[in-house]
């Protein structure tokens, strides 16, 4: 069921994610929002946090991953983007070959972030929560440092690091009432 729900969320979170960035806004922060990357690690670490075993947390970060890639280039293609509703050979393999580095980050960090998810999930892995709050907190900081500006990032890029802190400060929390339960025994297995 976990895969159903992976592959729906997948296709409306890239192809929502594609239209978002389409919208001509006030200020164009749609656009800037439509290109952060950090959203696309903490999908699959949402769904690895769903899993209790590790394999299954990395597929299952594939499989989301990839299906939010597919409803990506979906939306491209569609005529709601100005696309034809007849896909061609062409058409596809100019869209995949152009797309390269996406699809190869995301057989990456697909399964790399479901595995995260399930390491907190598990055992509150301090790894994981530095990996995807400083994801959030550090990627302004990231495209700055490479020259990216993009239309809206002067609203956007400060609401990222926000969110960024305010998760970082969630995982602090729940991770050190985890360890604090862990110590006490509560909540762990009893003998009789």
């Amino acid at each position: 069921m976990v895969f159903i729900v992976a592959v729906v969320v997948g296709l409306v979170f890239g192809g929502g994610d594609q239209y978002l960035g389409s919208l001509n806004t006030p200020g164009l922060w749609t656009i800037s929002v439509s290109l952060l990357s950090a959203p696309w690690l903490v999908l699959p670490f949402a769904f690895g946090c769903s899993q209790e075993r590790l394999k299954r947390a990395a597929v299952v970060g594939l499989v989301v991953t990839m299906s939010a890639l597919a409803g990506y280039f979906l939306m491209i293609m569609s005529p709601f983007e100005g696309g034809r509703s007849s896909f061609n050979g062409t058409e596809i393999h100019g869209l995949l070959l152009s797309n390269t580095r996406n699809i190869v980050g995301g057989l990456v960090t697909g399964p790399l972030y479901g595995f995260l998810g399930q390491r907190w999930r598990s055992r509150r892995a301090w790894v994981s929560a530095v990996l995807v709050a400083g994801a959030l907190c550090l990627e302004p900081f990231a495209e700055a440092a490479v020259g990216h500006s993009f239309p809206g990032s002067s609203v956007v890029w400060p609401a990222e690091i926000v969110v960024g802190v305010a998760v970082a400060g969630y995982f602090l929390v729940t991770g050190r009432a985890h360890r604090r339960r862990d110590r006490s025994g509560v909540g762990g297995p009893t003998a009789t």
